[in-house]
């Protein structure tokens, strides 16, 4: 009899996320005493500790560390299973997690999300989001099922399908109090390296990162988020491109002051994407929807925070 099962691997990689035994139980709705019990029960049969304790905090030891890198890979596989199983059985998956890219802000799916919750048969949404190539990772790597939004062609090597749905133009802008703001003449690069650049990090891991409108030692602001990149620039903190749907209102609103350049950004095509194979019926119900006339242009709808 197997002595590693898949709940002890679930309330190991619970703990190694949260940092505790108690985090890890208010995660998975057990009692902390059941988490200890389940661990102590693991290291005793295997006879390995698995984890440093430090008062209420815990790191896993170098054998904790190596169970836990495999059976995680156990726990991806256990879980495809449960949802092909599920899927073979009602056609409709159990949980469907959608991948954007922080281009767009995911509340304009809310339409969507309420047409789709009127036919689904109880799948979960789930709505994760990405920067550049993190956006094509997670769908390689099995982290979302489908790709609302994709920046830039995917990776070769294949694994999933993919069809380009609009283009998206970019605007350079500057809030007034910007040395560039009263700048009468073409900006050229040498003008951007006397000034800090506001760029969005690329949110992979393992894919090569692409850095946008960047130039080589350029002095930059790295934020997580196109909203955040917005947010700066309207501080007058650094300039640099924004896709033009984004900075509309802002520039509308004089905010924002387009600039014009030596080397414009070219627009970038966005794409639906998701993993090859037989899609269950909540898949093909999202590849349908994105795939209806409007759907792109409702994407690209800017809805700035309050």
């Amino acid at each position: 009899m197997l002595k590693i099962s898949l709940d002890a691997l679930q309330i190991m990689d619970a703990i190694d996320r949260r940092g505790s035994f108690a985090a890890a139980g208010k995660e998975m709705f057990r009692v902390p005493s059941t988490i200890s019990y389940t661990v102590a029960k693991l290291e005793e049969e295997l006879g390995v500790q698995m984890f440093k304790r430090l008062g209420p905090k815990v790191t896993l030891t170098l054998a904790g560390k190596e169970l836990l890198k495999e059976g995680r890979y156990l726990l991806k596989a256990a879980g495809d299973l449960e949802r092909r199983v599920q899927r073979v059985a009602t056609g409709w998956e159990t949980e469907l997690t959608i991948g954007m890219d922080s281009l767009f802000s995911p509340i304009v799916l809310k339409d969507d999300i309420l047409a789709f919750c009127g036919v689904a048969n109880q799948t979960r949404l789930r709505i994760v989001q990405e920067a550049l190539s993190g956006t094509w990772e997670a769908l390689l790597d099995g982290r979302v099922d489908i790709l609302l939004g994709a920046a830039g062609e995917g990776p070769s090597g294949g694994g999933y399908s993919a069809k380009a749905i609009g283009k998206i133009p970019f605007v350079f802008a500057v809030s007034p109090d910007h040395p560039f703001a009263e700048r009468t003449s073409i900006l050229t690069k040498s003008d951007f390296q006397q000034y800090r650049a506001v760029t969005v990090a690329d949110s992979a891991h393992l894919l090569p990162a692409r850095t946008v409108g960047l130039l080589f030692g350029q002095d930059a602001i790295t934020v997580p988020t196109m909203r955040a990149k917005l947010d700066f620039q309207l501080a007058g903190i650094g300039f640099g491109f924004l896709p033009e749907f984004c900075a509309r209102e802002a520039i509308q609103a004089g905010r924002l002051i387009v600039k014009q350049v030596e080397e414009p950004k070219a627009e970038e095509t966005i794409y639906l994407a998701w993993r090859s194979g037989e899609p269950g019926a909540a898949l093909n119900w999202w590849i349908k929807r994105a795939e209806q006339d409007g759907w792109f242009e409702q994407l690209c709808r800017h809805l700035p925070s309050a």
